[in-house]
């Protein structure tokens, strides 16, 4: 299918930053001015500007991931590696949220998204995390309450990614990376994949997800999974995924193909205006310029 952005994209050409990462992840902008993103495979989060000065921003980050911010602009953070989801204070310290949900130690946190009642969703996979040390049998979202308790909300997803709210916040969608390491052989034999897809949920006003189903698919035989994901004020979806950032409509409807020099993990909106998309993409980040501006994040 013809990619229809032209009501999308700005800037047809991306920007890169700055290069010579691992693997680059969790993207966010800081209303200071300043683009933050980690290195998750060398525990590293750095700081660059929009004009592409790099600084690093915080060492061992305990494998860090997805990035976001409370009502009180402060930074929180998935720590895969600590199985944790955690939060800076301003003064620098490190502040766990949560280990747990229902009492029981949490897989891999990957991603997550702050809602405006001050809850956190978090997908939470399990399929890299030794058996022997898993206490919670499957792989879904979790949501941190405004009171700090921390429940499941959803049943079995295989494998929960990127996440993010629609604009008035009543749909949770949720990207599923893979169903088994059966898709990652139909890739390399160069056949399509047909289990990445994005899934939705009603969001109730207690938080509670239910009408559980298919939002969109990104069936390919190319490179990359569904994986981060950012929403437009107009409720637009745009989804990392095989070849690029996927641009869903509100109703699902496929739009195109946002394509880089290096294949996407994640993105995040941002600029004075929040115009901006910034993706982190394998071993280098890149900006480019939207139509529409992003939903912000509240608090920030």
């Amino acid at each position: 299918m013809p990619d229809n952005l032209d009501q999308v994209l700005e800037s047809t050409q991306s920007e890169r930053l700055a290069t010579d990462f691992v693997f680059t992840e969790g993207p966010l902008w800081h209303p200071d001015g300043h683009w933050l993103f980690v290195d998750v495979r060398r525990s590293l989060m750095f700081r660059v500007t929009p004009s592409g000065e790099l600084e690093t921003f915080r060492e061992d980050t305990n494998g860090a991931n997805g990035l976001t911010f409370d009502l009180q602009g402060r930074l929180i953070m998935c720590e895969g590696d600590g199985r944790k989801i955690s939060r800076q204070e301003p003064d620098g310290s490190m502040t766990t949220l949560t280990e747990t949900s229902e009492g029981k130690r949490l897989n891999r946190p990957n991603d997550l998204v702050t809602r405006s009642d001050g809850s956190v969703y978090f997908t939470n996979p399990g399929n890299r995390i030794d058996p022997s040390v898993r206490e919670i049998d499957f792989s879904g979202v979790h949501r941190i309450a405004p009171d700090g308790s921390v429940t499941a909300v959803t049943g079995e997803l295989i494998f929960p990614n990127g996440l993010a709210l629609s604009p008035d916040e009543s749909i949770l969608y949720v990207a599923i990376t893979r169903r088994d390491d059966g898709c990652i052989q139909e890739k390399e034999r160069g056949e399509e994949c047909t289990h990445q897809v994005i899934r939705a949920f009603d969001v109730a006003s207690d938080g509670s997800l239910s009408n559980e189903r298919v939002f969109a698919n990104l069936f390919s035989a190319h490179d990359g999974v569904p994986d981060g994901m950012k929403v437009d004020t107009e409720g637009r979806v745009y989804c990392t995924g095989p070849e690029g950032v996927w641009v869903f409509d509100s109703s699902g409807a496929h739009l195109g193909i946002i394509r880089l020099p290096e294949i996407p993990a994640n993105c995040a909106w941002g600029g004075p205006d929040n115009q901006t998309m910034f993706f982190t993409a394998r071993h280098s980040v890149y900006t480019m310029r939207m139509k529409t501006p992003g939903t912000r994040i509240p608090g920030a």
